[in-house]
């Protein structure tokens, strides 16, 4: 076994009642002025009043902007930059779903650097650290809290582009599962099938041993290792035992428990093994349709799964016990065969989408979309079944279709 790196953000605070401690978090960052990134939705339910009063009490300053849409576009987070510009903050919080807290880290990125967000797109092409981030997730599945990635679209080529840097891992992350209680069940359904989708991908990546990574190049993402493998695992056991629970009942605490831990355990497994053929597939889709990253993910989960199988039987076979299935005397093959059929039933059980045409796709996209997802390489080396051209890829949304 060749070496491997585990990164996370720089500290995590988890629990029921952690948000209270935000205040003493920013001034553990020596940050007398915070400019949160929220939502008009946390706004009017009074969860950005419960963040930003504490802190203001407190006196700090506090500035906001808020993310209108989900999925931000290259020019919501110019403009958030350009707010926060004018404001010149110390420290830089992301409240919300991974829209917002994916903005937030752009804007501390753009404001330690220059540029343009576009400046930065692919992989460890910061140079150095940005602003204090905070990160506070108030959906479960993204991930963002603890990642090194920050996700927004390129309306100018339709696509979802990331940043990807251990620069962007935020200082701190706060997980509070009651933050997560006014989520409306498509929203949790939505983020909880993206924790699923995160940790798959992970626990299913091409082994660090053999990570195609070509000489001079580096990589956050680096294939599946040990330490990536056992939160995958636990995310995998979480959102089979609680997902449906909480998009059932928002009130059921320890479903929103079991699914913020789960959205980190995926988020921890992701950003160091790495996600491959699912997010590049989806990027594209939900670049031009505009459907939820969530959504699109689950909507592709089982039909890459079902590409993968062949080279990655032995992972997909372990899928079916981690979702709470009973024991069953059966070849590794069928096994993972009932894990396809498993992630499909859990897909159709909360309301995911099931087809691309369903969402505003059209047939003849996809032989675009096949082209932009097989361009992205930093995800095809991730996967364990590597394609060999566009047009696998191609297959693989016709079946989707």
């Amino acid at each position: 076994m060749r070496p491997w790196p585990f990164q996370s953000a720089g500290s995590l605070v988890f629990g029921r009642g952690s948000a209270a401690h935000l205040t003493d978090v920013a001034k553990g960052l020596a940050a007398g002025r915070v400019f949160v990134v929220a939502d008009p939705t946390l706004q009017k339910v009074g969860t950005l009043a419960t963040v930003t009063n504490p802190m203001a009490a407190a006196g700090l300053g506090v500035e906001t902007f808020l993310v209108e849409h989900p999925e931000p576009s290259a020019e919501v987070v110019r403009a958030a930059a350009a707010k926060a510009r004018a404001f010149a903050p110390d420290a830089v919080l992301g409240l919300g779903g991974g829209s917002n807290m994916d903005t937030a880290k752009l804007v501390a990125l753009v404001l330690a650097h220059g540029g343009d967000p576009t400046d930065y797109t692919g992989d460890c092409r910061v140079l150095g650290p940005v602003l204090p981030m905070i990160c506070v997730p108030t959906t479960a599945g993204t991930g963002s809290e603890v990642s090194a990635a920050a996700v927004f679209t390129d309306t100018a080529r339709q696509i979802k582009v990331s940043c990807l840097s251990p620069f962007l891992r935020p200082d701190v992350a706060v997980v509070d599962p009651l933050l997560s209680v006014s989520c409306p069940p498509k929203v949790t359904a939505d983020s909880g099938i993206d924790a699923l989708t995160h940790a798959i991908e992970a626990f299913t990546a091409i082994d660090n041993d053999d990570f195609p990574l070509p000489s001079g190049e580096r990589s956050v993402y680096q294939g599946k290792n040990p330490m990536a493998d056992v939160m995958a695992r636990e995310a995998i056991t979480l959102v089979g035992k609680f997902l449906r629970r909480a998009v059932a009942n928002g009130d059921d605490l320890e479903a929103r428990d079991g699914m913020a831990l789960a959205g980190t355990l995926g988020g921890l497994a992701f950003s160091n093994a790495g996600v491959a053929l699912v997010h590049a597939m989806e990027y594209p889709v939900g670049g031009a349709v505009h459907i939820s990253h969530g959504a699109g993910n689950g909507l592709l989960l089982p039909f890459v799964m079902e590409f993968n199988r062949p080279a990655a039987t032995r992972a997909l076979a372990k899928l079916p016990a981690l979702l709470g299935a009973p024991d069953e005397d059966e070849s590794a093959d069928d096994a993972a065969v009932r894990a396809v059929a498993m992630v499909t039933k859990l897909r159709a059980d909360i309301g995911i989408p099931t087809r691309l045409r369903d969402v505003g796709v059209t047939e003849a996209m996809l032989p675009g979309f096949a082209e932009k997802a097989y361009a992205i390489k930093r995800l095809m080396r991730v996967n364990p079944r590597t394609p060999q051209s566009a047009d696998e890829i191609l297959d693989v949304y016709r079946a989707a279709f």
